[in-house]
């Protein structure tokens, strides 16, 4: 693994990458509280056949915090646009989750000449914006602290947010996301405030449709869904498939809405059966 700096639209990022530059491309875009290395395990998997690059997108991880708090989607399109321009990336497969998924199909319906194929992780139309999925995103927001007194405290937090989540996943979302504060108490690295405050108090000029960028999508796409998910119903994966042939789906048992950490083993064999397939 080697990491990166690059200045983006106005802003310090950082990014991770794993394989030979000269081979294929995937870009790898987190979800809404995540970062880069929650694609640790999946890219040494896939590292000897291609190059991985795993962003940490704007206010999470190691990049820079947006000081006007624009966490939304055209954001994410312009800083994943800048990203592939400044990499030289003509053609490359993406694979986004939840939030990342939403830019990766709105990426793939615009930019249908730079995509090779598109992997969506546990999102689809909708989900953002209703359902239970997405009353929990919002509960947890509006009632995760700002700081914690300590370092127990903060894991014992994750843990009662992901019960399932084996140790190692666990500490690696304690350090990825938490940091030491001035006041020797432990605060978070993403930009709480405003990433809580886009999501719970969006301006609705900016939410994204799905339903017409889905239909207008003319570039293989693999839905993965979490059969335990409660934030991307069956139903909207088979609405999507049936609409636009381009679309398939499959469901990843024993797994909830981070489903690459729930079950990396199946869902590694869908993403490289889906990628060495020619059609």
């Amino acid at each position: 693994m080697r990491s990166h700096y690059l200045n983006l639209n106005g802003l310090r990022f950082h990014y991770l990458e794993w394989g030979s530059p000269g081979a294929p491309a995937i870009v790898m875009l987190h979800g809404l509280r995540a970062y880069a290395r929650t694609w640790d395990k999946l890219a040494l998997i896939f590292q000897d056949r291609f190059r991985i690059l795993a962003l940490d997108q704007r206010g999470r991880g190691e990049t820079q915090w947006d000081p006007e708090a624009n966490y939304y989607t055209d954001a994410y399109l312009a800083d994943l646009e800048a990203f592939v321009n400044a990499l030289d990336l003509e053609r490359f497969i993406l694979l986004g989750h939840s939030m990342g998924g939403t830019t990766a199909y709105v990426y793939t319906a615009r930019r249908p000449e730079r995509i090779e194929r598109a992997v969506v992780e546990d999102i689809g139309p909708g989900s953002a914006v209703q359902g239970a999925g997405s009353e929990r995103i919002k509960r947890e927001m509006t009632e995760t602290p700002a700081a914690f007194d300590d370092w127990d405290r903060a894991r014992a937090y994750w843990r009662g947010l992901r019960p399932r989540a084996g140790d190692d996943a666990i500490e690696q979302r304690v350090r990825e996301t938490l940091r030491e504060g001035a006041d020797g108490n432990v605060v978070w690295r993403f930009d709480w405030a405003g990433i809580r405050k886009t999501r719970l108090e969006p301006d609705r000029a900016r939410i994204v449709d799905l339903w017409p960028i889905v239909d207008s999508i003319e570039r293989p796409v693999l839905v993965l869904r979490g059969a335990r998910s409660d934030f991307l119903p069956v139903e909207t994966c088979q609405a999507m498939a049936e609409r636009n042939s381009w679309i398939r789906w499959r469901e990843i048992p024993d797994a909830s809405h981070y489903v690459h950490d729930d079950n990396l083993e199946a869902y590694a064999a869908e993403l490289g059966a889906f990628l060495s397939d020619s059609s």
